[in-house]
């Protein structure tokens, strides 16, 4: 009893001490700051919502990754017989997850920008929208509106939850007020059983916690069949192998330039294309290929007639440039970024290569293991395994590797989707 009102009067202090800071950083200028930074959406923003659907199940996805988590959810949702008919809307944070969710999700949801995590806001929005059911997507965890949502008893839910070792780290710090953060989601829906094992090393409740395995394989799979290597054909430059780097962070677009650098005495035409993590880092990308006067480097939306590395200025193309790429590299994983998703070439047959920090895919390992993927440590071992990748023999185990991986995953938006309905009356 003593450890259970210690605990309640820890998570009001900290929820307290939440609010406080909110209101402080507002009122010390903070929301000028975000007017600049978000000018789109900015009603939005501040819990301004028309025309909404009321009655619904309301997705929240912060951005691009998210999205595309919550588009086999969605999709799982309106192919459902008592789905079907309810009303969805989805939330994003940055205007490139909003894109996203045009292309991937269309009119199956009205979308807008989430409200920033402040009271005010918070009811507002959802005094407009009254969902039945609120999903936040992976790593969201807003304390404003997760404790609004359980004072108004609607139930949350963490769908195709993951917590890296790092983000473990960091809330182990704050423990008491994350386990009562936690709490208000009626069910935490994680992707894999080292997911589950960091929740419940933060207190979360066993009986709370249900392994449904990674929704993006769900949504990847079903954009397989819209893939085209076509699309991107005119890249290559006769029969010479086309690299895709996706995803990189600063710090790695040297390392990817360096590697394909020393590839080109063995194979003169080749080609490499790279598609930064965030699109307006293009021209920096650009400018990483000035110490190779050998190289003619420009932004894949102005590329003149003879090229050797274009750079993606816009979101959206990855999948379909990985799906005409001979190798790949998986970004976010030579810095300490906890890497990008791997899924997206495997499923593709392609062979990949990843750094080390693979944190926020703990699966990749297994990945590497059955021959699926490849880790890479520097430019060195890059270079060498988009060598062994052109070998037809190597290109022909990976694909057999991929199946094989892709044969024990699937069906995950369809029990977070039956997880979910089951609290719709």
């Amino acid at each position: 009893m003593q450890d259970t009102k210690r605990e309640t009067w820890t998570w009001r202090a900290g929820m307290a001490a939440y609010r406080l800071g909110i209101s402080a950083f507002f009122g010390g200028g903070g929301l000028r700051w975000l007017r600049k930074k978000y000018a789109v959406g900015l009603d939005e923003r501040m819990g301004r919502l028309e025309g909404v659907p009321e009655g619904g199940v309301w997705v929240h996805a912060v951005s691009v990754g998210e999205v595309q988590s919550a588009s086999a959810l969605i999709r799982e949702m309106k192919g459902d017989g008592r789905g079907a008919t309810l009303p969805c809307l989805l939330s994003t944070v940055t205007q490139t997850g909003r894109e996203m969710a045009e292309r991937l999700i269309g009119e199956a949801a009205r979308m807008i920008y989430s409200p920033w995590d402040t009271p005010k806001y918070v009811r507002s929005a959802l005094d407009a929208a009254r969902p039945r059911a609120y999903v936040a997507m992976e790593t969201e965890r807003w304390p404003q509106m997760l404790s609004e949502l359980k004072a108004r008893g609607i139930p949350a839910f963490l769908a195709n939850g993951r917590l890296s070792e790092k983000s473990f780290g960091k809330l182990r710090k704050q423990a008491p007020f994350w386990r009562g953060v936690l709490s208000c989601f009626e069910r935490l829906l994680v992707r894999f059983d080292e997911d589950r094992e960091h929740f419940l090393a933060l207190g979360v409740p066993a009986e709370r916690i249900v392994v449904t395995g990674d929704c993006k394989v769900d949504a990847l799979k079903a954009r397989k069949e819209e893939a085209d290597p076509s699309r991107w054909g005119h890249l290559r430059r006769g029969d010479a192998p086309l690299f895709v780097a996706g995803s990189t962070h600063r710090g790695e677009d040297e390392i990817v330039i360096a590697a394909f650098r020393e590839l080109r005495s063995r194979h003169p035409g080749a080609r490499l294309v790279i598609v930064p993590r965030h699109p307006e880092r293009a021209l920096f990308v650009v400018a990483a290929a000035l110490p190779y006067p050998e190289l003619q480097a420009d932004l894949l939306s102005r590329l003149p007639e003879d090229w050797d590395v274009a750079v993606a200025d816009r979101i959206g193309p990855l999948f379909d440039l990985y799906s005409a790429a001979d190798a790949a590299f998986v970004g976010g994983s030579l810095v300490q970024k906890g890497g990008q998703n791997p899924l997206e070439p495997a499923l593709l047959g392609i062979p990949a290569a990843h750094g080390p920090d693979m944190a926020d895919f703990p699966d990749t390992a297994r990945m590497d293991r059955m021959g699926a993927a490849k880790r890479v440590g520097n430019c060195r071992e890059l270079a060498d395994a988009w060598e062994r990748a052109l070998a037809p023999s190597e290109r022909e185990r990976v694909r057999g590797a991929c199946r094989d991986y892709f044969d024990t995953l699937g069906g995950a938006a369809g029990r977070t989707w039956e997880v979910i309905r089951s609290y719709l009356n």
